[in-house]
């Protein structure tokens, strides 16, 4: 691929990119009813996304529209989807006492699960025993709140498993051990958020109506869990993304479609749950396969008409005045409240890609370990400062209003909750870590 293709992106190609994102950003709350489609959805990936291509492959960059498509896009959704028909034939049914401490063992819980069966996994395993445990209480729409930021977001960062944009970087070459350096970063903004939850949640309990508080102690469901089985294929996914890669065959380094044995082993284990899980179990979990579709609908869009987009960001890398650690986890983190965490991530990763490095720094995936720290954290727990930040923060409001819990609106929920809550947090991890 010739050089000087690269100096001709103009910023302009990426005007598909900005539409699809803003669509993604107001489809919801404007054209609600029509965007609830995924046909719809796919209709604009397509009018934005067919264009594109045929402007790339017209300027000589086939190889990165392919590249982005097949070896990004691909492995993306199928991961997202094998964990999303794994965790959904896994059902956890129960009503116990919704005691501050219960709750914040639960929200606990999640945030380690999140690691391991991503946040949508960790997000939709939970939700619904969360909310059937405190349905005897009046005050509940905090504990959505924090189960968003926690379970949904901040609990996936140790894992390429835990959040999409982890594993887009985990693509690029950050090896699945590295993300257990951030180990002391989760730690720290978990246990943060749990703390405040468990004082939030105890204030709230005292409020209680007492009626609630008989009604709660004396409807008990013990907690019981189906489909564990699944775990097995789960762990299998596990293993696919952390050995099935060039880190341990060579032979994919020879040739990048071997590497699609590990798409084959995570296809296969989530055709075993699908094979192995009754019918009757993904019906009471009310497992449609409507929220992966929109996934990958919406998602074909982002990654056809992103490529100019991080071309751009390559070239002009050093003219945007980013750099330095604490920049980059504002800039990824800012972005990634508002556009999709996932291709933000990528966005800052190229953007780093095009910086120059000092003769001594450790890189991994090809950038300075510090700024590759920065870009994780912010795309994760940033995913949490907009219901459209994350996949599942979506899912999560939706499930709690079928509950009838009255959700905060768009900007109620940065109002009241992520820049008050969550945002002295975040800042709070940067002058610690980063």
């Amino acid at each position: 691929m010739d050089h000087h293709h690269l100096e001709v992106i103009p910023l302009w190609a990426s005007i598909p990119f900005a539409i699809v994102l803003l669509f993604i950003a107001i489809g919801p709350l404007f054209f609600h009813h029509w965007w609830e489609n995924n046909r719809n959805k796919l209709i604009v990936s397509l009018v934005l996304g067919i264009p594109t291509s045929i402007w790339l492959i017209s300027h000589g960059l086939t190889h990165n529209l392919t590249h982005q498509m097949l070896f990004d896009y691909v492995p993306f959704i199928i991961l997202l989807g094998s964990l999303f028909v794994i965790t959904g034939g896994i059902q956890l049914k129960g009503d116990i006492e919704a005691k501050p401490a219960i709750n914040t063992l639960f929200l606990g819980i999640g945030a380690v699960l999140a690691s391991f069966m991503g946040t949508t996994g960790a997000a939709m395993l939970l939700i619904r025993p969360v909310i059937r445990t405190n349905s005897e209480r009046k005050f509940k729409v905090h504990t959505i709140l924090f189960f968003i930021a926690i379970v949904a977001n901040a609990g996936g960062m140790l894992t390429p498993l835990g959040d999409p944009p982890l594993f887009l970087l985990y693509l690029r070459g950050a090896p699945f051990e590295w993300f257990f350096t951030l180990t002391k970063e989760w730690a720290f903004v978990n246990g943060l958020l749990l703390v405040i939850y468990y004082l939030v949640d105890s204030y709230y309990h005292k409020k209680e109506p007492v009626i609630n508080i008989i009604k709660d102690h004396a409807h008990i469901e013990p907690i019981s869990m189906k489909g564990t089985f699944n775990f097995i294929f789960l762990l299998g996914v596990v293993f696919s993304v952390a050995f099935l890669n060039v880190n341990y065959i060579a032979a994919i380094q020879d040739n990048a479609y071997v590497g699609f044995i590990r798409e084959a082993a995570m296809l296969f284990f989530a055709g075993l749950s699908l094979y192995f899980t009754k019918k009757q179990l993904r019906i009471d979990n009310k497992f449609t396969w409507g929220p992966i579709i929109e996934v990958a609908f919406l998602f074909l869009g982002i990654f056809a008409t992103m490529v100019p987009a991080l071309l751009w960001l390559n070239t002009n890398a050093e003219s945007l005045g980013i750099d330095g650690a604490a920049m980059f986890y504002y800039a990824t983190g800012g972005l990634s409240a508002f556009l999709d965490n996932a291709p933000t991530a990528l966005a800052f990763h190229k953007l780093a890609l095009g910086l120059p490095t000092a003769a001594d720094a450790v890189l991994v995936a090809g950038i300075p370990e510090d700024l590759l720290t920065a870009i994780s954290l912010g795309a994760v727990f940033f995913g949490a400062m907009t219901y459209i930040g994350n996949g599942p923060n979506f899912m999560v409001k939706a499930i709690a209003e079928e509950n009838k819990i009255p959700m905060p609106s768009f900007f109620g929920y940065m109002f009241k909750f992520s820049i008050v809550v969550l945002l002295p947090v975040y800042i709070l991890t940067q002058l610690l870590f980063i």
